[in-house]
This record gives structure tokens, C-alpha cells and sequence, in this order.
């Protein structure tokens, strides 16, 4: 992993606590929620405050995140809301935890000026003992406040102002005046500047986990299921009719035909179809050559047909279907029948413009495991786990693409993959088939007969 850290591919866009100020505030904020303290004098925080190096010296990386629920954090700096979150449990935590940022800017920035903010992802449940607990998850709200209770003193500062302006005797109550006095100087004036946070909550529907080997739970759609990728043991008797794991492919292609969920790459409007797909015949060939000792190092377009050529009887069918759609879509070549049973099938969708596009991209990340960059970008934690177990001239290579090709312009390559902005016009092929017509009526797979 060392090779990742080195090019910010990992443990990358932390905020750096390097002083003895925020170093003292951390600590205050940790003990508050946990009992424990750090003797580092400096370490690096993600969005929740977790700190990878703080977790190595407690021998506890779910310090802030006991039994995987419930989430804790703590908040030194406006700073955080770019970072990542690591150790995800659940895929609907960080863009809560920003969502709450987003809408707070302005009394978190007053208050992680004198103090750190300390919090809770909280829900109604404590344990996910069984995966029948998750279908108890289903709304998500935030309680927060300083480590000196800064909020709970204003709102006792507001009751105690509205009892000393509605009282007759409120001007000849010492005790009452010298209490608000006291408050005051911890709060500031809470007439002019209210120090309150909005009280928000967040349906969790919808959502990956990583519990139980990795879960995907889709309960908000006309056609729910459960997916789980690495298998269905242990997954009997749950509240759903549904539940499929990778070796379900037709099953899970209805699904997400059913709900409308993804769409064909080459039908993307805006997009560079046959450039992503051919970025995926990389990945897959450097897959298959990654244990013939062949050197991948500074590789361009040539060379990597040069490789193809040679090693053609190692390439799986995944390559050779993707170079067939990339022939039809850039030459109107013959149309390629890639059916829900062919492996390299989920390399040809993409998430359509849903809420859960996110989600459904994650899900396809895992369902089409040699694409690294859709997985790096889509399911971090996959591709860590993933990347530890590949050959060492395949990951010198993935990481050599990613700092060259997604971190100079991570937003921009987001947007080339996955956004869904329409284009002025519409794109055009090379040359145009006589199956085209047919297709905008059915889709590139064929009608899909529904029951």
C-alpha cells in the first residue's frame, strides 16, 4: 500500500492537525466521546475526525465507530468537509456528514473557532448483530455539539432571557440575571449572534454496507431486492423477497432493467463511449499479462495493442466483447449480442440519472471487478482490499494511470464517466447502422420480456 500513500491514492486530501491548539482540542473532543487521549503530537483526520494514525496507537480503528453503527466524529475545522471518509461502513455516512456541513457553514465555522464540535450519526439502531437489524435502519439524524456544550449553554441562555423578559420580577432576580451573566461569557450574546444547529435528518433507504461480507440494500424502488455479491449464506428469513448474489446475473440484470436503474454506455448521451470502453480493454488485458513478468511501465496506446497481439490466447472474453462494441460504435461494424450471462455484460452499463446513481455504480464496480478505475473511483474499499492481492506489475501500472489520468482532474473524470449532463446535440457515429432505429426502440440488449 505503501506505493498508493506515496501518490496520495490513499490516506490522500486528509486535514493535518499539526498544532498544539488543535492537537489539545482533538483530545478533549476523543476523551469526551470515548474516554481515551492521543500522545501524538501531530496526525491526520478524515471528515469524521477519524484518524488513521491515532487508530494504530489505540489499537482501535472504530474508535469512533463502535460495532460499525452509529458514527461519532469530530469536527476541528470547515476544512474537513473535503476530505474523505475512511473505514466506510455505510456508503450514505459521508454525504451526510456534508450535507450537515453544508448546511451549518456558518455556526460551525463560528464554533470550531474556539472549540471542536462533537457528534453522531444517530438511528434506532445500536447493533447489527443479524442483517434482519438493517431493515430497522431508516432515518439518520445528527446531534451535535462543542465539546463544552456550547449549544446546550445557548439554549439554556435563550430560556433563561425569555424567562427574564416575561417575568414582572426578572429585573430583581439576582440569581436569575448573575446565571445568564455566567452563560453569557461561555456563549457570547445569543440575541444578536443565535448559536443553534439545524436539526436534520436523513432517510436510509437505500444504501451500500459493509457488513456482513458487503450488502446492497435497495428497499425505496417499485422492485426491491438485496444484493450480495459475496454470497446469500446467512441471509434466510429476511424482510424482502429478493435477495441475489453475483453468481445471479440474469437476475440482477432484470433488477436493474425493472427500475430503470443503468444504461448502456454506447447509448450515454455526452460521452466518449468508445474511449471508456477501450480504457476498460486496457484494464482487463493488463489483468490477464499482470503474471507474465511484462513490462507495463510508461505503456501507450501501441504498446498496448502490441501486447494484445502477442498474448491474444490470454485474453478473456470480456476483452474481446468490449472490442467488439467499440468497432460497432467507432466503424458501424456487426452489432455484438452481449447478453446478462456474457462476463463482460456489466462492463457495458453505467448508473442512468437517479438518485441512487451512486450507489448503482458502486454495485456495478464490484459486479465488473478488472475495470480499476470505475472501482477506485466508485468503491474505494473494494479496490484497497482488491489491490493488495494483485500482481506487482499490475499495480504499479493502476497506479501510475490513476496519478496521471483521474487525480489531475478527479472532478472531470467523474463527469466524462458518470454525469448525465445532455450535450447540445446529439452525438453521432462514425457511420451510421441500420440496426439503429431498432435499437433507440429496445436498447442495445434486445427487449427484455417482463412478467
Amino acid at each position: 500500500m505503501h506505493r498508493l500513500i506515496k501518490h496520495g491514492l490513499m490516506f490522500g486530501n486528509l486535514f493535518h492537525v499539526d498544532s498544539p491548539a488543535l492537537v489539545e482540542r482533538y483530545n478533549r473532543a476523543l476523551e469526551h466521546l470515548t474516554g481515551k487521549r492521543t500522545e501524538l503530537s501531530d496526525f491526520h483526520i478524515d471528515i469524521s475526525g477519524y484518524s488513521p494514525e491515532v487508530g494504530d496507537e489505540l489499537d482501535d480503528h472504530l474508535y469512533l465507530n463502535h460495532a460499525g453503527v452509529n458514527r461519532q466524529f469530530i469536527l476541528l475545522s470547515m476544512e474537513q468537509r473535503g476530505c474523505p471518509l475512511l473505514n466506510t461502513k455505510f456508503s450514505t455516512s459521508r454525504e451526510i456528514l456534508q450535507q450537515f456541513m453544508d448546511a451549518n457553514e456558518a455556526q460551525l465555522f463560528a464554533l470550531t473557532a474556539r472549540d471542536a464540535v462533537t457528534g453522531e450519526l444517530v438511528n434506532s439502531v445500536y447493533d447489527v448483530s443479524t442483517p434482519a437489524r438493517l431493515f430497522d435502519i431508516r432515518r439518520v439524524e445528527i446531534e451535535a455539539d462543542t465539546t463544552g456544550g456550547t449549544l446546550r449553554d445557548a439554549e439554556k441562555l435563550g430560556g433563561l432571557v425569555d424567562r427574564f423578559k416575561s417575568e414582572p420580577d426578572g429585573w430583581f432576580d439576582d440569581v436569575l440575571i448573575a446565571e445568564m451573566i455566567t452563560l453569557a461569557g461561555k456563549t457570547g450574546d445569543v440575541i444578536r449572534n443565535p448559536v443553534k444547529l439545524k436539526q436534520m435528518g436523513f432517510d436510509q433507504r437505500n444504501f451500500w454496507t459493509a457488513h456482513f461480507g458487503g450488502l446492497y440494500l435497495f428497499q425505496d424502488l417499485d422492485h426491491p431486492a438485496l444484493i450480495a455479491p459475496a454470497g446469500k449464506d446467512g441471509l434466510e428469513d429476511l424482510p424482502i423477497k429478493y435477495v441475489f448474489d453475483a453468481g445471479n446475473r440474469n437476475q440482477i440484470a432484470k433488477f436493474f432493467d425493472y427500475n430503470d436503474l443503468v444504461e448502456p454506455i454506447v447509448k450515454a448521451r455526452g460521452v466518449d463511449a468508445a474511449a471508456i470502453l477501450r480504457q476498460k480493454m486496457d484494464f482487463i488485458l493488463v489483468d490477464a499479462v499482470a503474471d507474465l513478468g511484462v513490462d507495463l511501465s510508461g505503456a501507450n496506446r501501441a504498446d498496448m495493442r502490441r501486447l494484445a497481439r502477442h498474448h491474444g490466447d490470454k485474453l478473456p472474453p470480456e476483452f474481446h466483447a468490449l472490442g467488439a462494441l467499440v468497432r460497432w460504435a467507432e466503424n458501424g461494424g456487426a452489432w455484438p449480442r452481449i447478453t446478462s450471462d456474457h462476463p463482460a455484460y456489466f462492463y457495458t452499463l453505467r448508473a442512468s440519472d437517479t438518485k441512487d446513481a451512486a450507489l448503482v455504480n458502486m454495485l456495478l464496480a464490484e459486479l465488473a471487478p478488472k475495470d480499476a478505475r470505475q472501482m477506485f473511483i466508485c468503491h474505494k474499499e473494494l479496490f484497497y482490499r482488491t489491490y493488495a492481492g494483485w500482481a506487482e506489475t499490475k499495480k504499479a501500472y493502476v497506479a501510475d494511470f490513476l496519478v496521471a489520468e483521474y487525480q489531475v482532474d478527479k472532478a472531470g473524470a467523474r463527469a466524462a464517466l458518470f454525469g448525465h449532463d445532455a450535450p447540445m446535440e446529439e452525438p453521432r457515429r462514425a457511420k451510421p447502422d441500420p440496426v439503429s432505429e431498432m435499437i433507440a426502440r429496445v436498447g442495445p440488449w434486445g427487449a427484455v420480456r417482463r412478467r
